[in-house]
Parts: C-alpha cells; structure tokens; sequence
C-alpha cells in the first residue's frame, strides 16, 4: 500500500478542485467518464473526496454519473448486432444542463485498454460513430471554453494491469496511482506552488510562438517528413485557459504541451505515430498517415488497422487535422519510460497532432465564429477529437515564417529556441 495513500489522494482531488477546475461558489460539478460513459465504479473514493473539496470550495450541487465497464462489454458480447448505433441521450442531455448554466463539468479517464480486445471492430466503429453524431452538443460548448472544464486520471485495476503487467494486482494498482501523483506534482512539497510555477513557464513558450505568428511547420524524423500550415491568426495555447464567463482553469491534468490549430486544408506528407493509440478500448499501434491537401489519403497500422479506418470515416473532418502540440521528449511523463495507453498521459509526454475537431478558442475570434466562418478561416470540424503520439528523440521541428524564413522549434525532440 502507498505510504500515506490517503494524504495524497486528498491532495490530488484538492488540485482537481482549486488548479483544474477552480471552482468558484455557486457552480454546480458534473463528475463523469468520456462521453456517453460514467465515472468507474472503483474511483469512488476519489470522487467523493473531490465532491467534498468543491463543496468546501462553494460548490452548490456535485453530481455524478457512475459506470460498470463489465457492463459495456456485455452489450458487446451479447447485445443485438443491429443495436450499436443506439445512443443514451441522457447522458448528453445531462451534461448540457449544466454546460447551459456555466457550471463545471470533470471527465475522469480510467480505460482499460484492452476492454474490447477481440470484438468486432465494426461494432466499435458504430459506436464511434453514434457518439460523433449525438455528442455534438457537448462538443460545442467545450471546443469554445464555454465552461470551466477539466480531464484528470485514476488508477483502476484493469487499466493498471496493462500497464504494470509484470507486477501483483495491489502492485499494480498502487504503482499506477503512484505516477499518476508524480507526473501531476502531487509528490512535491506545494502541490499547488508547482503548478503556478509550471503554467508560466508554458504560458511564456506559447507567448514566444505567438510572438513568431509562424506561416507553417516542417515535421522531419523516421517515418516522417509532414508539412502543417497555420491558419491567419492562430493562437499558441499553453496550460491556462478562461472560460467564457471569466474563470481561469486547466483542462488537463497532467499537461506539458503547448497547442494551436492547423489549417484544414494545408496539411502535405507522412507522419508515423511515435507511440500507440488507445481507441475506444481498443489499441492501434504502429501507424502511419499520408496527408495530401489537409486529408488522410493512405492510413496502415500493424495492429488496430481496422479501428483506425473506421475512426477516420466518422465524417469528413475526421481525415484532418483540429490541433498541433509541441511537447519536450524530456517532459516527466516521458521520462518515466511508461506507456501508459492512456491519451490523457500518453500525450503529454511526446508531441502529437489529433484527428478532428479544432478548438474555437485556438483563433482568434473564434468562439464567434459561425461553423462556415470557422471553415473559411482554415479550423476543422468533426464529431471527434483524437490525440496521436508523433514525438520522438528523433524528431525535428521547424516554424516557416509568411517570408519563407525556417527557423528551428524542436530539435531531437526538445525545445530549440530560448526566450
């Protein structure tokens, strides 16, 4: 058992609460899973210590939507083949009346990776599919900060099995939670001073990036050789964000990247991902992508080939691009040498670019923008969003200026400018 397990647990759902959140008195929380899913069940100690740190913080109502995955799996296994492209509308509809209000919404990612492993992928893509179509709603609130939101992480047994396969079921769940508490600076003596130090030194990289208003970017490294042009007044993202009634948030916890949005329609070349997928609890792993004029025109992966083609035929903004993230090779998730199947983690330790949907808040004027107007300025728009590793120690990174001037961003994978 962790040492002082519960001490740290507290200070976790403390930082969820004041630094990823920061409730403010009078909001209601919604607790949830992804999308059309609730919380684990397992997570239940820590969803009631965060709904007492943010009744603490002013909360006025904490609410929760609970899940059993074992119940997913057997709608898999024995649910009607024809049924999958059924969806809970509640589940929207719940976390619209909270979005409508400006209350705070929390997703906890917890998925076991291997959940679906064997099912057929067409049901998964189905599914894929029903919550691209009916999630909408949700998505349009988030993808403009309309609310204070936040992603955080918590260890459960069948996720940590993945991870740590070599250790005992208590091993492995505790080291599990173990990372979770080291890469989100649970560990250090002022949680909260960390994360303070932390956010400025990314708010100062993204304010250098905005400062160059780079034309493009060169991705070069194994596999890849991609050009991604900028959209006319993108802006570089770093961990802070502000939702549109005035509360300062992070949306995920961990974060070490900073972000924007590429244009849709100017996106050239080869990039092969750097690190697994993990889709829906289902793995794609060893894959590469061929853009030609912002679409993917060729996709292989070694194993998950079938998902993946399923994922990029949601819709048409599914085969391009709605983010570009820069993060070091040596960020502390990196450097922690684990593959956690997990995007949320996965993705904050090496760069990568998502499949889908662009935020509205990554140009400016974005959140005013009307959907053509946001496709006319260069955003994409799609019923999903998925983060893919392409970083690497390995990869270089260059920003072209309007002028055509190259200048270097990332070299072997860490940051190549000062500021």
């Amino acid at each position: 058992m962790i040492e002082n397990f519960e001490g740290k647990l507290q200070k976790y759902a403390d930082v969820v609460v004041k630094i990823g959140l920061n409730i403010q008195p009078g909001q209601r929380l919604i607790i949830a899973g992804p999308l059309t899913r609730g919380v684990d069940i397992e997570l239940a100690p820590l969803v009631r210590l965060i709904a007492a740190s943010a009744y603490q913080a002013g909360a006025r109502y904490v609410d929760v939507i609970w899940a059993d995955p074992g119940l997913r799996l057997l709608r898999y296994q024995k649910a009607p083949r024809d049924s999958f492209d059924e969806f809970p509308t509640w589940a929207v509809d719940a976390r619209v009346a909270y979005l409508k209000q400006a209350d705070a919404i929390l997703t906890i990612s917890a998925d076991n990776p291997a959940l679906l492993k064997g099912q057929d992928p067409d049901l998964v893509g189905q599914e894929m599919h029903a919550v691209a179509k009916f999630g909408k709603p949700v998505r349009e609130y988030i993808s403009r900060n309309a609310v204070n939101w936040c992603v955080v992480a918590g260890a459960v047994a069948g996720w940590a099995a993945h991870v740590f396969p070599d250790q005992s079921k208590e091993e492995q769940v505790d080291s599990l939670w173990n990372a979770i508490f080291s890469i989100c600076r649970i560990d250090q003596a002022d949680p909260v001073a960390a994360w303070d130090t932390h956010v400025k030194d990314l708010t100062l990289r993204s304010d250098y990036l905005n400062a160059r208003a780079y034309d493009a970017l060169h991705y070069v490294g194994p596999g890849t050789d991609l050009k991604i042009g900028l959209p006319k007044g993108a802006i570089w993202m770093a961990a802070g964000a502000r939702s549109e009634s005035g509360i300062d948030f992070i949306a995920n916890l961990p974060t070490e990247e900073i972000f924007t949005l590429p244009h849709r329609q100017r996106i050239d070349g080869t990039i092969r991902a750097s690190r697994p997928l993990n889709q829906s609890g289902s793995l794609i792993e060893d894959f590469d992508l061929t853009f030609e004029k912002g679409h993917v025109v060729k996709a292989n992966a070694s194993r998950g080939g079938d998902i993946l083609k399923q994922m990029l035929a949601t819709d048409e903004g599914a085969t391009s691009l709605g983010e570009v993230s820069f993060v070091p090779y040596s960020s502390p998730i990196s450097l922690t040498n684990t593959l956690f199947y997990n995007t949320l983690i996965d993705e904050n330790a090496a760069s990568h670019l998502a499949f889908g949907n662009a935020y509205r808040f990554t140009i400016a004027g974005g959140e005013g923008m009307s959907d053509e107007q946001f496709l006319a300025a260069g955003g994409n728009q799609s019923g999903i969003h998925v983060d893919f590793m392409v970083g690497s120690k390995e990869l270089d990174i260059d920003g072209i200026t309007l002028d055509g001037i190259t200048e270097p961003i990332m070299r072997q994978g860490e940051w190549a400018f000062d500021f």
